[in-house]
């Protein structure tokens, strides 16, 4: 153990206990790369601690009443397939008739190190491996973790492959109850001119930890199209690593955080440019009340064979308390000379003057600061392209 791991980690060795059980052998990694503390800049800003003190155990199945009534309090669509996983077992799977079940399974990504990669492949057993054929557009799924329970914890790996041409609209909802650990994980590979649409909301218990990661390889003019809303549990992670791996490839990893109470929500990204003519875009917005705590961690990595690299990465955080904060780390590493890339983060608070214009035409202190705190939020509500999950997000944040 070294000062960069937490000491007497109860849930440490509960993990590691659970996985020999089971006979991973990703137990023996994780057990060496420990806890990180905040000496491990990627967690600088989100302790662990509260999560380290827990000897997590295996979440037990839940009752079918306890799902149905947990699914019946989110905002779901209403067409689509569905996809519904109970404290890490399916519950309820209905995919669209093109989405097909695959055998193959896609190749791990370079995710080695990674506290929360480390963790799912420990103990993930059970998730959706699916393949959309070639030139076939799968329509909508929606992908829903429950997770309810006390000093419990689940753990899901789905892994999504998108051959040539193909597309795919996910809506992934992360929700439940009692003091849990959900370790949920995405592998996504798109293939040439494919396109996945990803749009999630993440709403979990006040009480619940969420450490969520999701890896994307985009290949020759395919697009991966992400936008989170995080809005829930007692501290959330949501990770993205995205490689465009060929030319004319484009990565969107856009995001809303609502944080309130002494909750912290973290949007960490990386982005790896890897190949020539490709763009990225970023744009996270971040609401903070009380005593909440926001981080923003987002790396543009350019590689030199990457000329013509278009990226661009926006942070900005509106502060409704003194006791709020937000810490935010934007990053570029270029290596090619041909580049147009730029980032930018902004903090601020209300606008005096607007809320003393609405508050002089008579619209209540409360319902004037709504209106300025949805007006912030809609430019980045606006880059969902679907209307009606556009709509859902909209419905989240206003429960």
């Amino acid at each position: 153990m070294t000062d960069t791991t937490l000491p007497a980690a109860p849930a440490l060795d509960a993990f590691v206990a659970r996985a020999a059980e089971a006979g991973s052998n990703a137990a023996q990694a994780l057990k060496q790369v420990g806890v990180p503390t905040r000496r491990v800049e990627a967690w600088c800003y989100t302790p662990l601690r509260a999560i380290s003190d827990v000897a997590w155990s295996a979440a037990p199945a839940l009752e079918t009443e306890v799902v149905s009534e947990l699914l019946q309090t989110l905002p779901l669509p209403e067409s689509g397939g569905k996809a519904v996983f109970a404290n890490g077992k399916p519950a309820q799977i209905e995919l669209p008739a093109l989405v097909q079940v695959s055998k193959t399974q896609p190749a791990e990504r370079d995710a080695a190190g990674r506290f929360s990669v480390l963790l799912n492949d420990t103990l993930a057993t059970d998730g959706l491996s699916i393949r959309i054929p070639a030139g076939e557009d799968a329509g909508l799924l929606t992908l829903v973790h429950l997770t309810a329970g006390n000093d419990v914890s689940a753990h899901l790996h789905h892994r999504i492959v998108l051959e040539a041409g193909a597309s795919l609209t996910l809506y992934e909802v992360n929700a439940g109850n009692g003091r849990y650990l959900t370790n949920p994980r995405l592998s996504i590979d798109v293939a040439q001119g494919a396109k996945l649409r990803h749009v999630k909301i993440q709403r979990e218990s006040v009480d619940a930890f969420h450490l969520a990661f999701v890896s994307a390889v985009v290949s020759g003019k395919g697009s991966y199209d992400s936008f989170t809303l995080n809005q829930g549990g007692a501290l959330a992670r949501h990770e993205v690593a995205a490689t465009l791996a060929e030319s004319h490839a484009e990565v969107h990893v856009n995001g809303v955080q609502s944080v309130d109470g002494q909750r912290l929500n973290d949007l960490t990204s990386f982005i790896h440019h890897a190949a020539p003519d490709c763009n990225s875009r970023q744009t996270v917005k971040t609401v903070l009340s009380e005593a909440g705590q926001g981080v923003f961690q987002g790396k543009i990595l350019v590689d030199r064979i990457a000329q013509k690299t278009d990226g661009y990465q926006m942070n900005q955080a509106l502060l409704l308390s003194e006791k709020a904060q937000i810490n935010s780390k934007p990053e570029l590493e270029i290596y090619a000379d041909d580049v147009k890339c730029s980032h930018g983060a902004t903090v601020g608070a209300l606008d005096e003057e607007q809320l003393f214009y609405l508050r002089s035409r008579g619209v209540p202190a409360d319902e004037a600061r709504g209106i300025l705190v949805r007006a912030f939020l809609l430019d980045a509500l606006e880059l969902v392209e679907d209307e009606t999950l556009r709509e859902l997000l909209l419905r989240s944040f206003a429960q």
